[in-house]
C-alpha cells in the first residue's frame, strides 16, 4: 500500500477560475461581497465537474475536496440566518490605521511586535478588523451581544456553508489561518485568552482551530494560501523557501518544528500542520502588500494598459525604467518596515520617461520588494538561499522571471504547474487521514518539471539599481499620518520674536502711510 502511495504520479486533469471584484468605499479601505466569494466557489465546482464529465471522468470518483484562502480577510455573520453582517474586510485595507496607533502607543516601549503571535500589530491581521466591525457594525455589534455572531477568515465562512450553514455548518478553522489573526498563541496552538482580552473580542466567536489536513464535515484539508504553495512547491525541508507573486508577494520559509523570531522585520507563521496527531512546522514570511495589484492600478486607475499582458511588452519596449523608480506603498509598506504612514511615489522621472519606462519601473518594483525580504531571511537564519523557488500568476511574465533573477543575483526556478496554491491545497486532501490516496512523506516526493532564470547582468549594476530603489524608499516614508496637522509643535510665523516684530511693524508703518496720504488729500 505504501509503495502505491509512493509511486502515484498526480496531472491537472481541469480548472477553472472566478475573478471576485473588490470594492473601495473610502480611501484605504477594501472590501468584498461574501455571497460572491461563496457564489464563486459554486460556480468554480460546477464548470470544473462539467468538464471533468466531457473527458468522460466519472465526478464520483471525486475522493476529496480542499480549500485554500485569502489569510487576514475578515468576516463576520448571523449563524441563525446564515447572513453575512458586513462585507468581508480584506487583508490590504488600511481603515484600522488609528487603532493601530493607539495600539502600539500603549504597548510598553512602543513596541509593535507579539511574541505569542509572532506578527507586529498592524492592520493586515484580522484582530484589529474584527475589532473595527465590533465598533463600528451595529449589525455586528448587536449580534456579538445576541450570541449570534461568527468570525473567521474566508476558509471558515466557506467552510460554514458548504457543511450545511446554518443547518449544522462546522464552524472551523485550520492553524494556518489562525495564526493570522493576531489572537492565536503559535506556541501553544489555540486561541489565546490574554490576546483576546487584549481586543476585547469574546471567544466564543472564533472558530474551532484543527490541522491543515483532516476531515471537516464534506471538506478534507484547509490551508492560508501562502501555506498552500509552499505545500505544493513541496517545501517540506528546512530552509526550502518559495515565492508567489499574487495580489501581494509572499516569501516563505521552512524553519521546521520550532518557531523562529526574526530580527530583520519577518514574520513567524504556521507554515502547516498535515493531521491531528503531527507536529505543527513553522515559517519566516516576508509579506509585500502590492504586487500583482500594480499591474491593475496601471490598467484601472491610469488606463495606460488594457490587459496584464500589455505590461510585459510596454517593458520590454525599452528594457529600462531610464532612472525611474516606482514604490507602490498604496497600503503602506509591509516587512521588513511595517510602515503604515508610507505611501506610493513615482520618482527620477524627466522629460523623456514615457508609459514603457513607468511599466518596467513597476515590475521592478516587485523584483527589489522581493529582494528586501530575501535579504532580511537571509540575515535571519544566516544562510543564504542558493535559488528561488516561484509560482502564482504573475510568473507568467518572462521578463518580470528574468528582471528577479537579475536584481536577486542567484537563480529563479518556476515551475511547470504555476498554480501551486491549488495545488497545495489538493496534496493536503488526499494525504488526510481517511483518504489517504498519496504520501507527502519527502522520501516519496518526486521532482516537478521547471524553468530556470539565470542573472544576466553584473552583481555591480544590479546593486546600483537596488540602492537608488532603497534612496526612491526612505522617500515614501512618513508620509500619512493620522494626527493633526498642526499639534502644537507647528511654526508659525509669529513663532520668531524678531520675524513676528518686523510683520508687525510693517502692518502699522502701512496704516500709517495710509492715514497720512488720506490727510493731504483732504487739504
Amino acid at each position: 500500500d505504501h509503495e502505491l502511495k509512493k509511486n502515484v504520479i498526480t496531472f491537472l486533469l481541469s480548472h477553472h477560475q472566478v475573478e471576485i471584484k473588490q470594492s473601495f468605499p473610502k480611501e484605504g479601505w477594501v472590501e468584498e461581497d461574501p455571497k460572491e466569494i461563496l457564489q464563486s466557489v459554486y460556480e468554480c465546482m460546477d464548470r470544473t465537474c462539467e468538464k471533468l464529465t466531457q473527458l468522460n471522468i466519472d465526478i464520483s470518483n471525486i475522493k476529496a475536496v480542499g480549500v485554500t484562502n485569502q489569510r487576514e480577510t475578515t468576516l463576520v455573520w448571523d449563524k441563525e440566518t446564515g447572513e453575512p453582517l458586513y462585507n468581508a474586510i480584506v487583508w490590504l485595507d488600511l481603515r484600522t490605521q488609528s487603532t493601530v496607533e493607539r495600539l502600539i502607543n500603549k504597548t510598553p516601549g512602543r513596541n509593535k511586535n507579539h511574541l505569542k503571535t509572532g506578527l507586529p500589530i498592524s492592520t493586515y491581521f484580522s484582530a484589529v478588523k474584527l475589532r473595527w466591525l465590533m465598533d463600528n457594525v451595529e449589525k455586528v455589534h448587536e449580534a456579538v451581544l445576541s450570541h449570534r455572531a461568527m468570525f473567521g477568515t474566508v476558509d471558515s465562512w466557506l467552510i460554514w456553508c458548504l457543511t450545511g450553514g446554518k443547518k449544522g455548518g462546522v464552524h472551523c478553522t485550520d492553524v494556518t489561518n489562525a495564526s493570522r489573526t493576531m489572537l492565536f498563541n503559535i506556541h501553544t496552538m489555540d486561541w489565546d485568552l490574554e490576546l483576546c482580552k487584549y481586543f476585547d473580542i469574546p471567544m466564543e466567536i472564533l472558530p474551532k482551530v484543527r490541522s491543515s489536513s483532516e476531515i471537516y464535515g464534506l471538506m478534507v484539508s484547509c490551508l492560508g494560501d501562502q501555506s498552500a504553495a509552499l505545500v505544493g512547491q513541496m517545501c517540506f525541508k528546512d530552509g526550502q523557501a518559495k515565492n508567489t507573486y499574487g495580489t501581494g508577494c509572499f516569501l516563505l520559509k521552512n524553519v521546521g518544528t520550532k518557531p523562529v523570531m526574526s530580527d530583520h522585520g519577518l514574520l513567524t507563521t504556521v507554515a502547516y500542520k498535515l493531521g491531528r496527531d503531527k507536529p505543527a512546522c513553522y515559517a519566516l514570511e516576508g509579506s509585500v502588500a502590492i504586487a500583482g495589484a500594480v499591474v491593475r492600478w496601471l490598467k484601472d486607475n491610469l488606463g495606460i494598459i488594457q490587459t496584464s499582458t500589455e505590461l510585459e511588452k510596454l517593458a520590454a519596449d525599452v528594457g529600462t525604467s531610464y532612472g525611474c523608480y516606482f514604490v507602490p506603498a498604496f497600503s503602506g509598506l509591509y516587512a521588513p518596515y511595517w510602515e503604515p504612514s508610507a505611501r506610493g511615489i513615482i520618482c527620477g522621472l524627466t522629460q523623456f520617461t514615457n508609459r514603457s519606462h513607468l511599466a518596467f519601473a513597476a515590475l521592478e518594483a516587485v523584483c527589489f520588494q522581493t529582494r528586501e525580504i530575501l535579504d532580511a531571511m537571509n540575515q535571519d537564519s544566516g544562510i543564504h538561499l542558493s535559488q528561488l523557488q516561484v509560482d502564482g500568476g504573475m510568473t507568467s511574465n518572462r521578463l518580470l522571471m528574468q528582471l528577479q533573477a537579475d536584481i536577486l543575483c542567484i537563480p529563479v526556478v518556476k515551475p511547470s504547474m504555476p498554480e501551486t496554491t491549488a495545488l497545495g491545497a489538493a496534496m493536503a486532501a488526499g494525504a488526510a487521514e481517511g483518504v489517504s490516496v498519496w504520501s507527502l512523506n519527502p522520501e516519496d516526493l518526486t521532482e516537478v518539471t521547471s524553468e530556470k532564470f539565470e542573472p544576466q547582468i553584473n552583481p555591480e549594476e544590479s546593486e546600483l539599481r537596488y540602492a537608488r530603489w532603497k534612496k526612491a524608499v526612505q522617500r515614501a516614508m512618513n508620509w500619512e499620518t493620522t494626527e493633526p496637522v498642526n499639534n502644537g509643535n507647528g511654526t508659525s510665523i509669529f513663532s520668531s520674536v524678531p520675524l513676528g516684530f518686523y510683520i508687525l511693524g510693517s502692518m502699522f508703518m502701512l496704516i500709517g502711510a495710509k492715514y497720512i496720504a488720506g490727510q493731504c488729500e483732504s487739504e
